[in-house]
């Protein structure tokens, strides 16, 4: 769905934010959203680095193990 709005099409969005919020609202918007980007990525890369953390013993610990069968 959003892959059909082209530059026209975001024009007009932003024409009708405008309107309705005003020039004075648009960059605390834009500012709030900013924020909450950048926390869902910081958040994502949190949880993508535990769960890098958190494989990287366990294919240590099947590569000793294999190393103690042999």
């Amino acid at each position: 769905m959003l892959s059909n709005i082209g530059f026209p099409g975001l024009i007009l969005i932003l024409i009708i934010a405008l309107v309705v919020f005003g020039p004075s609202k648009l960059p605390e918007i834009g500012r709030a959203v900013g924020r909450g980007l950048r926390e869902f990525k910081d958040s994502v890369r949190d949880v993508t680095s535990t769960d890098d953390k958190q494989e990287t013993p366990t294919v240590q610990q099947a590569q000793t193990s294999k190393d103690r069968e042999v």
